[in-house]
């Protein structure tokens, strides 16, 4: 037997180059992935460069109110004088940050009891699938109101309860590659050299089991990011004060009709940000199918 049928850490070093050369090749077709990198890095480099982009405080309020887009407020302003621009620039650190840190505590919590509840079976496996199950049977955005509501708002709260209510897809996704992992040959030879437990978890069976979770873990930025935005349209979220997108929708419903631009703007940013993150995680899947033939 090969060393790189008993170590499959050493067939993922050997399959670096080949793994590089097939995500270059994929971004390098797909228009769809190009479009969603250039977005997002755009709003990325808006939301680091806010405090020296925006030309007005977001909260600073004037006599300017409900104006339209002019050479002085790009995006017009708020019923409150507000500048657009400057609210939806900085409400853009906000809904990325929530986005990238609510999907990270996810997939380490999620992960963590996916990889316990593959490699041990028995009780451990029936008590956390349980509870998998259990959660899987309310939608995820009605269990983050529900956790919003018991532990109460502010951003800290909003990114543990999105968290909570999307690490069962992480811990499903992790159990069924480790139950298909933990019964190769190479776990077989780990066990007979004597590895412990948590050796073969973390060097052998989560390096192989990263790809689709990466792949959720993409996907489901978005999803953080449209249910940050939903819990401050229904006040559910941070400090009133702080500029966010389901906030500047919130904020503006009242006056849609004689201010268009008040849900046009905010509402775009948020679908152009969710729609470039679908973007590439529907080529990072590509480029992580081993089915897929090497370019």
């Amino acid at each position: 037997m090969s060393d790189l049928t008993v170590n499959p850490a050493n067939a993922t070093v050997a399959d670096a180059p080949k793994r590089k050369n097939r995500f270059r090749a994929v971004f390098a077709r797909d228009r769809k992935a190009q479009f969603g990198l250039i977005v997002l890095g755009l709003f990325t480099l808006g939301a680091i460069l806010a405090p020296f982009l925006s030309p007005y405080d977001p909260n600073e309020m004037t006599l300017n109110m409900m104006s339209g887009p002019s050479g002085e407020n790009v995006l017009g302003t708020d019923d409150l004088g507000r500048d657009l621009f400057s609210r939806i620039l900085w409400g853009t650190q906000i809904s990325l940050f929530v986005g990238v840190a609510t999907v990270g505590l996810a997939l380490v919590l999620g992960v963590l009891l996916g990889v316990l509840a593959g490699y041990y079976g028995g009780w451990i496996d029936m008590i956390i699938m349980r509870y998998i199950d259990l959660q899987w049977a309310f939608p995820n955005f009605i269990i983050a109101v529900y956790l919003v509501a018991v532990f109460g708002t502010g951003l800290l709260n909003v990114i543990v309860a999105i968290a909570l209510a999307f690490l069962d897809d992480f811990a499903r996704i992790a159990r069924s590659m480790v139950l298909t992992l933990k019964e190769e040959q190479f776990i077989d030879a780990a066990r007979v050299q004597g590895y412990s437990d948590l050796r073969i978890m973390l060097r052998h069976i989560l390096p192989n089991a990263m790809a689709p979770v990466i792949v959720q873990a993409t996907v489901s930025v978005s999803y953080a990011i449209l249910a940050e935005a939903s819990l401050s349209f229904l006040g559910l979220g941070v400090n009133p004060v702080t500029p966010t997108w389901g906030l500047i929708l919130s904020d503006g419903r009242s006056f849609i009709s004689r201010a268009w631009w008040l849900g046009v703007f905010p509402g775009l940013a948020i679908m152009l940000v969710v729609l470039s993150i679908n973007f590439i995680g529907d080529a990072l899947r590509d480029a992580l199918d081993v089915r897929e033939t090497d370019v």
